[in-house]
Protein backbone atom coordinates (compact mmCIF):
# COMPACT_ATOMS: atom_id res chain seq x y z
CA UNK A 1 0.00 0.00 0.00
CA UNK A 2 2.75 2.32 0.96
CA UNK A 3 4.56 1.86 -2.50
CA UNK A 4 1.22 2.41 -4.27
CA UNK A 5 1.43 5.76 -2.03
CA UNK A 6 4.68 6.37 -3.61
CA UNK A 7 4.08 6.30 -7.05
CA UNK A 8 1.17 8.37 -7.20
CA UNK A 9 1.27 11.84 -8.52
CA UNK A 10 1.49 14.15 -5.90
CA UNK A 11 -1.95 15.91 -4.49
CA UNK A 12 -3.08 18.75 -2.23
CA UNK A 13 -6.41 19.26 -0.95
CA UNK A 14 -7.84 21.76 1.74
CA UNK A 15 -9.10 20.12 4.72
CA UNK A 16 -10.73 21.68 7.47
CA UNK A 17 -9.41 24.30 5.80
CA UNK A 18 -6.02 23.45 5.85
CA UNK A 19 -4.25 22.56 2.77
CA UNK A 20 -2.03 20.30 2.80
CA UNK A 21 1.25 20.58 1.66
CA UNK A 22 1.31 18.00 -1.44
CA UNK A 23 4.96 16.73 -0.82
CA UNK A 24 4.44 13.17 -0.71
CA UNK A 25 6.89 12.24 -3.86
CA UNK A 26 10.02 14.46 -2.02
CA UNK A 27 12.94 12.19 0.20
CA UNK A 28 11.82 13.40 3.38
CA UNK A 29 8.05 12.75 2.91
CA UNK A 30 9.06 9.24 2.25
CA UNK A 31 11.45 9.30 5.38
CA UNK A 32 8.38 10.56 7.55
CA UNK A 33 6.22 7.51 6.37
CA UNK A 34 9.03 5.13 6.72
CA UNK A 35 9.47 6.81 10.75
CA UNK A 36 5.83 5.80 11.37
CA UNK A 37 6.12 2.37 9.86
CA UNK A 38 9.73 1.29 12.16
CA UNK A 39 7.25 3.08 14.91
CA UNK A 40 4.38 1.07 14.46
CA UNK A 41 6.40 -2.31 14.40
CA UNK A 42 7.38 -1.67 17.91
CA UNK A 43 3.63 -1.20 18.90
CA UNK A 44 3.15 -4.31 17.36
CA UNK A 45 5.98 -6.18 19.14
CA UNK A 46 5.02 -4.85 22.34
CA UNK A 47 4.14 -8.59 23.51
CA UNK A 48 7.55 -9.50 23.21
CA UNK A 49 9.49 -6.44 23.73
CA UNK A 50 7.83 -5.22 26.71
CA UNK A 51 8.27 -1.32 25.24
CA UNK A 52 5.11 0.46 25.92
CA UNK A 53 3.17 1.34 22.66
CA UNK A 54 3.24 4.86 23.53
CA UNK A 55 6.93 5.66 23.48
CA UNK A 56 7.51 4.97 20.16
CA UNK A 57 4.72 6.75 18.62
CA UNK A 58 5.37 10.02 20.32
CA UNK A 59 8.91 9.76 19.19
CA UNK A 60 7.80 9.29 15.52
CA UNK A 61 5.49 12.43 16.40
CA UNK A 62 7.75 14.77 17.39
CA UNK A 63 10.26 13.44 14.64
CA UNK A 64 7.34 13.65 11.82
CA UNK A 65 6.26 16.99 12.62
CA UNK A 66 9.72 18.41 12.90
CA UNK A 67 10.25 17.18 9.34
CA UNK A 68 6.64 18.74 8.03
CA UNK A 69 7.67 22.20 9.33
CA UNK A 70 10.80 22.11 7.37
CA UNK A 71 9.00 21.02 4.19
CA UNK A 72 6.73 24.29 4.86
CA UNK A 73 9.18 26.38 5.15
CA UNK A 74 11.07 25.36 1.73
CA UNK A 75 7.35 24.97 0.10
CA UNK A 76 7.14 28.78 1.70
CA UNK A 77 4.18 28.31 3.89
CA UNK A 78 4.23 30.74 6.73
CA UNK A 79 4.65 30.17 10.44
CA UNK A 80 1.10 30.82 11.17
CA UNK A 81 -0.60 28.30 8.58
CA UNK A 82 1.81 25.88 9.85
CA UNK A 83 0.77 26.87 13.38
CA UNK A 84 -2.52 26.80 12.02
CA UNK A 85 -2.55 23.08 10.91
CA UNK A 86 -1.25 22.07 14.23
CA UNK A 87 -3.18 23.41 16.45
CA UNK A 88 -5.96 21.40 14.56
CA UNK A 89 -4.07 18.05 15.86
CA UNK A 90 -3.65 19.49 19.62
CA UNK A 91 -7.33 20.61 19.66
CA UNK A 92 -8.71 17.20 18.41
CA UNK A 93 -6.37 15.15 20.98
CA UNK A 94 -7.21 17.57 23.65
CA UNK A 95 -11.30 16.98 23.50
CA UNK A 96 -10.84 13.30 23.36
CA UNK A 97 -7.87 12.93 25.97
CA UNK A 98 -9.96 14.99 28.49
CA UNK A 99 -12.94 12.70 27.84
CA UNK A 100 -11.68 9.64 28.14
CA UNK A 101 -9.76 10.62 31.34
CA UNK A 102 -12.63 11.38 32.77
CA UNK A 103 -14.24 8.06 31.86
CA UNK A 104 -10.97 6.25 32.69
CA UNK A 105 -11.26 7.90 36.24
CA UNK A 106 -14.77 7.09 36.64
CA UNK A 107 -13.88 3.02 35.84
CA UNK A 108 -10.87 3.43 38.69
CA UNK A 109 -13.71 4.66 41.49
CA UNK A 110 -15.89 1.77 40.70
CA UNK A 111 -13.24 -0.57 40.99
CA UNK A 112 -11.63 0.87 44.16
CA UNK A 113 -15.48 1.18 45.61
CA UNK A 114 -15.29 -3.26 45.05
CA UNK A 115 -18.08 -2.84 42.25
CA UNK A 116 -15.81 -5.34 39.87
CA UNK A 117 -14.72 -7.64 42.57
CA UNK A 118 -18.44 -7.94 44.17
CA UNK A 119 -19.13 -9.33 40.62
CA UNK A 120 -16.57 -11.73 39.78
CA UNK A 121 -17.17 -12.83 42.99
CA UNK A 122 -21.01 -13.40 42.24
CA UNK A 123 -19.85 -15.53 39.29
CA UNK A 124 -17.27 -17.72 41.04
CA UNK A 125 -19.36 -18.36 44.22
CA UNK A 126 -22.27 -19.26 41.84
CA UNK A 127 -20.38 -22.35 40.39
CA UNK A 128 -21.47 -22.20 36.94
CA UNK A 129 -20.25 -24.96 34.64
CA UNK A 130 -17.36 -23.71 31.78
CA UNK A 131 -19.74 -23.42 29.17
CA UNK A 132 -22.28 -21.49 31.23
CA UNK A 133 -19.15 -19.36 32.18
CA UNK A 134 -18.29 -18.77 28.15
CA UNK A 135 -21.47 -17.10 27.57
CA UNK A 136 -22.20 -15.40 30.82
CA UNK A 137 -18.68 -14.12 30.45
CA UNK A 138 -18.73 -12.99 26.92
CA UNK A 139 -23.08 -11.73 27.37
CA UNK A 140 -21.32 -9.30 30.42
CA UNK A 141 -18.41 -8.11 28.13
CA UNK A 142 -20.49 -7.29 25.50
CA UNK A 143 -22.71 -4.94 27.32
CA UNK A 144 -20.07 -4.06 29.76
CA UNK A 145 -17.88 -2.80 26.95
CA UNK A 146 -20.56 -0.36 25.77
CA UNK A 147 -20.04 2.00 28.98
CA UNK A 148 -16.48 0.85 29.43
CA UNK A 149 -13.66 0.51 27.17
CA UNK A 150 -12.78 -2.37 25.73
CA UNK A 151 -9.64 -2.70 27.42
CA UNK A 152 -10.95 -2.56 31.06
CA UNK A 153 -14.01 -4.27 30.12
CA UNK A 154 -11.93 -7.42 29.02
CA UNK A 155 -9.40 -7.39 31.48
CA UNK A 156 -12.17 -7.32 34.51
CA UNK A 157 -14.14 -9.96 32.82
CA UNK A 158 -10.98 -11.72 32.10
CA UNK A 159 -9.90 -12.00 35.81
CA UNK A 160 -13.06 -13.83 36.61
CA UNK A 161 -12.14 -16.70 33.65
CA UNK A 162 -8.62 -16.90 34.92
CA UNK A 163 -9.88 -17.44 38.18
CA UNK A 164 -12.02 -20.57 37.70
CA UNK A 165 -10.46 -21.62 34.33
CA UNK A 166 -7.13 -21.73 36.46
CA UNK A 167 -6.81 -25.78 36.01
CA UNK A 168 -7.75 -25.70 32.03
CA UNK A 169 -6.65 -24.18 29.92
CA UNK A 170 -8.49 -25.14 27.10
CA UNK A 171 -11.17 -23.13 28.91
CA UNK A 172 -8.96 -20.25 29.15
CA UNK A 173 -7.79 -19.99 25.49
CA UNK A 174 -11.07 -20.45 24.07
CA UNK A 175 -12.44 -17.35 26.84
CA UNK A 176 -10.12 -15.37 25.84
CA UNK A 177 -10.86 -15.41 22.78
CA UNK A 178 -14.43 -14.99 23.13
CA UNK A 179 -13.86 -12.04 25.89
CA UNK A 180 -12.08 -10.01 22.77
CA UNK A 181 -14.96 -10.56 20.20
CA UNK A 182 -17.75 -9.70 22.95
CA UNK A 183 -15.43 -6.62 23.78
CA UNK A 184 -14.60 -5.00 20.92
CA UNK A 185 -18.48 -5.99 19.15
CA UNK A 186 -20.08 -4.50 22.21
CA UNK A 187 -17.59 -1.16 21.89
CA UNK A 188 -18.83 -1.03 18.11
CA UNK A 189 -22.82 0.29 19.45
CA UNK A 190 -21.75 3.04 21.43
CA UNK A 191 -20.32 6.40 21.77
CA UNK A 192 -18.49 5.14 24.77
CA UNK A 193 -17.82 1.60 23.84
CA UNK A 194 -14.53 2.62 22.26
CA UNK A 195 -11.91 5.60 21.01
CA UNK A 196 -13.20 4.88 17.29
CA UNK A 197 -17.00 5.25 18.25
CA UNK A 198 -16.31 8.12 20.11
CA UNK A 199 -14.04 9.87 17.26
CA UNK A 200 -16.57 9.81 14.68
CA UNK A 201 -19.50 11.14 17.62
CA UNK A 202 -17.30 13.87 18.32
CA UNK A 203 -16.61 14.84 14.59
CA UNK A 204 -20.18 15.46 13.94
CA UNK A 205 -20.33 12.53 11.38
CA UNK A 206 -23.39 10.54 13.68
CA UNK A 207 -25.48 11.58 16.44
CA UNK A 208 -25.58 9.69 19.55
CA UNK A 209 -28.47 7.78 19.24
CA UNK A 210 -27.51 7.03 15.42
CA UNK A 211 -24.83 4.42 16.80
CA UNK A 212 -27.12 1.96 18.43
CA UNK A 213 -28.63 1.27 14.79
CA UNK A 214 -25.43 -0.70 14.95
CA UNK A 215 -26.90 -3.08 17.94
CA UNK A 216 -28.50 -6.03 16.06
CA UNK A 217 -25.07 -5.63 13.51
CA UNK A 218 -22.39 -6.13 16.21
CA UNK A 219 -24.69 -8.80 18.51
CA UNK A 220 -24.53 -11.02 15.05
CA UNK A 221 -20.55 -10.18 14.83
CA UNK A 222 -20.66 -11.85 18.50
CA UNK A 223 -22.95 -14.34 18.70
CA UNK A 224 -22.00 -16.13 15.11
CA UNK A 225 -17.92 -16.89 16.23
CA UNK A 226 -19.34 -17.47 19.78
CA UNK A 227 -21.53 -20.16 19.19
CA UNK A 228 -18.77 -21.69 16.89
CA UNK A 229 -16.43 -21.58 19.75
CA UNK A 230 -18.86 -22.53 22.61
CA UNK A 231 -19.13 -26.21 20.75
CA UNK A 232 -15.30 -26.11 21.64
CA UNK A 233 -15.75 -25.45 25.23
CA UNK A 234 -15.52 -28.43 27.83
CA UNK A 235 -18.65 -29.85 28.83
CA UNK A 236 -17.67 -29.62 32.96
CA UNK A 237 -17.61 -28.24 36.03
CA UNK A 238 -15.35 -26.53 37.47
CA UNK A 239 -13.24 -27.06 40.62
CA UNK A 240 -15.46 -25.84 43.69
CA UNK A 241 -13.63 -22.80 45.43
CA UNK A 242 -13.93 -21.20 48.67
CA UNK A 243 -14.23 -17.73 47.21
CA UNK A 244 -15.80 -15.35 50.17
CA UNK A 245 -18.48 -12.68 49.42
CA UNK A 246 -16.79 -9.28 48.83
CA UNK A 247 -18.55 -6.62 50.12
CA UNK A 248 -19.19 -3.20 48.35
CA UNK A 249 -17.55 0.16 49.67
CA UNK A 250 -19.45 2.55 51.14
CA UNK A 251 -20.93 5.02 48.52
CA UNK A 252 -20.12 2.59 45.64
CA UNK A 253 -23.81 2.50 44.14
CA UNK A 254 -23.66 6.18 44.63
CA UNK A 255 -20.41 6.28 42.04
CA UNK A 256 -22.22 3.98 39.61
CA UNK A 257 -24.98 6.51 39.43
CA UNK A 258 -22.98 9.19 38.98
CA UNK A 259 -21.34 7.56 36.12
CA UNK A 260 -24.53 7.47 34.76
CA UNK A 261 -25.59 10.89 35.05
CA UNK A 262 -22.20 11.30 33.94
CA UNK A 263 -22.70 9.94 30.33
CA UNK A 264 -26.04 12.30 30.55
CA UNK A 265 -24.50 15.21 31.05
CA UNK A 266 -21.76 14.64 28.10
CA UNK A 267 -25.10 13.55 25.62
CA UNK A 268 -26.66 16.96 26.88
CA UNK A 269 -23.76 19.00 25.79
CA UNK A 270 -23.55 17.54 22.71
CA UNK A 271 -27.15 17.42 21.78
CA UNK A 272 -28.38 20.40 24.06
CA UNK A 273 -26.00 23.24 23.88
CA UNK A 274 -24.32 22.25 20.92
CA UNK A 275 -20.78 22.19 23.13
CA UNK A 276 -18.07 19.29 22.98
CA UNK A 277 -19.42 16.33 25.18
CA UNK A 278 -15.76 16.28 27.29
CA UNK A 279 -17.37 19.45 28.64
CA UNK A 280 -20.25 17.50 30.38
CA UNK A 281 -17.45 14.89 31.55
CA UNK A 282 -15.68 17.51 33.35
CA UNK A 283 -18.84 18.39 35.35
CA UNK A 284 -19.15 14.93 36.03
CA UNK A 285 -15.65 14.92 37.44
CA UNK A 286 -16.21 17.72 39.06
CA UNK A 287 -19.21 16.27 40.90
CA UNK A 288 -16.92 12.80 41.75
CA UNK A 289 -14.82 15.08 43.03
CA UNK A 290 -16.97 16.71 45.57
CA UNK A 291 -18.67 13.28 46.65
CA UNK A 292 -15.34 11.86 46.78
CA UNK A 293 -14.55 14.76 49.64
CA UNK A 294 -17.70 13.63 51.38
CA UNK A 295 -16.81 10.04 51.47
CA UNK A 296 -13.59 10.81 52.66
CA UNK A 297 -15.16 13.23 55.47
CA UNK A 298 -17.43 10.27 56.28
CA UNK A 299 -15.09 7.48 56.41
CA UNK A 300 -11.86 8.60 56.62
CA UNK A 301 -9.76 5.92 55.92
CA UNK A 302 -11.75 3.23 58.21
CA UNK A 303 -11.52 -0.16 56.56
CA UNK A 304 -9.41 0.91 53.84
CA UNK A 305 -12.17 2.58 52.76
CA UNK A 306 -10.61 6.77 52.25
CA UNK A 307 -11.62 7.69 48.71
CA UNK A 308 -8.83 10.05 47.26
CA UNK A 309 -9.89 11.01 43.72
CA UNK A 310 -6.59 12.13 42.48
CA UNK A 311 -5.16 8.91 42.65
CA UNK A 312 -8.18 7.43 40.46
CA UNK A 313 -6.63 10.32 38.11
CA UNK A 314 -3.08 9.23 38.19
CA UNK A 315 -4.14 5.27 37.65
CA UNK A 316 -5.76 6.11 34.32
CA UNK A 317 -4.74 4.53 31.52
CA UNK A 318 -1.74 7.03 30.71
CA UNK A 319 -0.03 4.64 28.18
CA UNK A 320 -3.15 4.52 26.19
CA UNK A 321 -3.91 8.09 26.59
CA UNK A 322 -0.02 8.91 25.21
CA UNK A 323 -0.72 6.37 22.88
CA UNK A 324 -3.39 8.13 21.49
CA UNK A 325 -1.33 11.49 21.97
CA UNK A 326 1.81 10.10 19.41
CA UNK A 327 -1.25 8.39 16.93
CA UNK A 328 -3.12 11.55 16.38
CA UNK A 329 0.29 13.98 15.58
CA UNK A 330 1.94 11.44 13.77
CA UNK A 331 -1.30 10.52 11.52
CA UNK A 332 -2.20 14.47 11.29
CA UNK A 333 1.35 15.17 10.29
CA UNK A 334 1.31 12.52 7.60
CA UNK A 335 -1.94 13.92 6.55
CA UNK A 336 -0.33 17.57 6.36
CA UNK A 337 2.09 16.35 4.27
CA UNK A 338 -0.34 14.70 2.16
CA UNK A 339 -0.31 11.11 2.54
CA UNK A 340 -4.02 10.81 3.45
CA UNK A 341 -5.24 12.33 0.68
CA UNK A 342 -3.26 9.59 -1.32
CA UNK A 343 -4.81 7.11 0.87
CA UNK A 344 -8.00 8.58 0.09
CA UNK A 345 -8.03 8.48 -2.99
CA UNK A 346 -6.23 5.08 -3.34
CA UNK A 347 -9.08 3.64 -1.29
CA UNK A 348 -12.39 5.61 -1.77
CA UNK A 349 -12.14 6.44 -5.27
CA UNK A 350 -10.40 3.29 -6.54
CA UNK A 351 -12.43 0.93 -4.77
CA UNK A 352 -15.63 2.43 -3.49
CA UNK A 353 -16.85 3.72 -0.32
CA UNK A 354 -18.25 0.21 0.85
CA UNK A 355 -15.23 -2.16 -0.32
CA UNK A 356 -13.12 0.67 1.05
CA UNK A 357 -14.99 0.97 4.76
CA UNK A 358 -15.09 -2.79 4.61
CA UNK A 359 -11.06 -2.78 4.18
CA UNK A 360 -10.98 -0.65 7.09
CA UNK A 361 -11.57 -3.56 9.25
CA UNK A 362 -8.87 -5.81 7.73
CA UNK A 363 -6.29 -2.73 8.15
CA UNK A 364 -7.65 -2.57 11.97
CA UNK A 365 -6.93 -6.37 12.45
CA UNK A 366 -2.90 -5.80 11.73
CA UNK A 367 -2.69 -2.27 12.98
CA UNK A 368 -4.83 -0.67 16.33
CA UNK A 369 -7.60 0.70 15.14
CA UNK A 370 -7.20 4.20 16.43
CA UNK A 371 -4.51 5.39 13.68
CA UNK A 372 -6.42 4.22 11.35
CA UNK A 373 -10.18 5.70 12.28
CA UNK A 374 -8.48 8.94 12.93
CA UNK A 375 -7.02 8.54 9.47
CA UNK A 376 -10.43 8.33 8.14
CA UNK A 377 -11.31 10.91 9.82
CA UNK A 378 -8.83 12.92 8.87
CA UNK A 379 -9.58 12.66 4.96
CA UNK A 380 -12.20 14.68 4.71
CA UNK A 381 -15.02 12.28 3.17
CA UNK A 382 -18.54 12.39 1.82
CA UNK A 383 -20.20 9.96 3.22
CA UNK A 384 -23.81 9.59 4.38
CA UNK A 385 -24.72 8.25 7.55
CA UNK A 386 -25.12 4.35 6.76
CA UNK A 387 -21.27 4.78 5.64
CA UNK A 388 -20.16 6.30 8.77
CA UNK A 389 -21.66 3.99 10.43
CA UNK A 390 -20.38 1.27 8.30
CA UNK A 391 -16.36 2.47 8.78
CA UNK A 392 -17.57 2.48 12.67
CA UNK A 393 -18.53 -1.24 12.74
CA UNK A 394 -15.66 -2.19 11.10
CA UNK A 395 -12.95 -0.22 12.20
CA UNK A 396 -14.40 -1.03 15.54
CA UNK A 397 -14.60 -5.52 15.10
CA UNK A 398 -12.29 -5.72 12.73
CA UNK A 399 -9.75 -5.69 14.95
CA UNK A 400 -11.20 -9.32 16.67
CA UNK A 401 -9.83 -11.38 13.87
CA UNK A 402 -6.03 -11.36 15.13
CA UNK A 403 -4.98 -11.06 18.81
CA UNK A 404 -2.73 -8.16 18.15
CA UNK A 405 -5.65 -6.26 16.28
CA UNK A 406 -6.81 -4.86 19.56
CA UNK A 407 -5.96 -3.09 23.34
CA UNK A 408 -8.03 -6.41 24.06
CA UNK A 409 -6.39 -9.06 22.63
CA UNK A 410 -3.06 -7.23 23.16
CA UNK A 411 -3.53 -7.01 27.28
CA UNK A 412 -5.16 -10.31 27.62
CA UNK A 413 -2.05 -12.21 25.94
CA UNK A 414 -0.05 -10.21 28.81
CA UNK A 415 -1.98 -11.56 31.79
CA UNK A 416 -2.69 -14.81 30.79
CA UNK A 417 0.73 -16.34 31.70
CA UNK A 418 0.94 -17.90 27.77
CA UNK A 419 -2.38 -19.51 28.26
CA UNK A 420 -4.06 -17.38 25.13
CA UNK A 421 -1.49 -16.67 22.76
CA UNK A 422 -1.77 -15.22 19.07
CA UNK A 423 -1.90 -18.97 17.68
CA UNK A 424 -4.41 -19.47 19.62
CA UNK A 425 -6.19 -16.87 18.82
CA UNK A 426 -5.62 -17.31 14.49
CA UNK A 427 -7.33 -20.72 14.96
CA UNK A 428 -10.80 -18.77 15.42
CA UNK A 429 -10.05 -16.06 13.21
CA UNK A 430 -12.39 -18.02 10.29
CA UNK A 431 -15.21 -17.56 12.46
CA UNK A 432 -14.16 -14.28 13.55
CA UNK A 433 -14.21 -13.53 9.55
CA UNK A 434 -17.29 -15.13 9.12
CA UNK A 435 -19.15 -13.07 12.18
CA UNK A 436 -17.41 -10.00 10.51
CA UNK A 437 -18.86 -10.50 7.25
CA UNK A 438 -22.31 -11.56 8.57
CA UNK A 439 -22.76 -7.85 10.45
CA UNK A 440 -21.89 -6.12 7.60
CA UNK A 441 -24.19 -7.89 5.56
CA UNK A 442 -27.17 -7.56 8.48
CA UNK A 443 -26.12 -3.61 8.86
CA UNK A 444 -27.50 -3.87 5.28
CA UNK A 445 -30.14 -5.10 5.80
CA UNK A 446 -30.96 -3.36 9.15
CA UNK A 447 -29.87 0.29 7.81
CA UNK A 448 -29.44 0.36 4.04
Amino acid sequence: MFAALFAMPELAMANEGIANLGLTGTERGIYTVLIFIIAYGFVMAEEFTGLRKSKPVIIAAAIIWAHAAVLAADAGVSVEDLHEAFEFNLKEYAALMLFLLVAMTYINAMAERNVFEALRSWMIRKEFGYRQLFWITGIITFFLSAIADNLTSALLVGAVVLAVGKDNEKFIAIGFVNLVVAANAGGAFSPFGDITTLMVWQAGYAEFFDFFKLFIPSVVNYVIPAFFMSLAVPNEQPPKTNEAAIELKPGAIQVCVLFVLTIAAAVSFKQVFHLPPFMGMMLGLGVLMVYGFRLKTLYGSQDGSEFDIFNKVRDAEWDTLFFFFGVVFAVGGLGYIGYLELLSEAMYEGLGQTPANILVGFMSAIVDNIPVMFAVLSMGLDMDLYQWLLVTLTAGTGGSMLSVGSAAGVALMGSSNHKYTFFSHIKWTPVIALGYGASIFVHYLVNG
